[in-house]
């Protein structure tokens, strides 16, 4: 199920972590050449993709939200 970002926060390795509108979070790494999201890199970029949305697999699992 697509979910939509609505907002950031840094795990404890300082890797971002978007928060979706249903509660879950999700991991958006920029780790090339692996995953090539260069947006996850500046506040800019990161704001520009509020709203934009995610196949959110903990919902189509049926997974609690998350806490924090």
């Amino acid at each position: 199920m697509r979910q939509a970002i609505v907002g950031y926060h840094q795990d404890e390795e300082n890797h971002w972590v978007a928060r979706l509108a249903c509660g879950h979070n999700q991991h958006v790494r920029h780790d090339p050449p692996w995953v090539n999201r260069p947006w996850v890199i500046t506040e800019t970029g990161r704001a520009g993709r509020l709203g934009q949305t995610l196949e959110c697999l903990k919902c189509d699992c049926g997974e609690a939200r998350d806490r924090g």
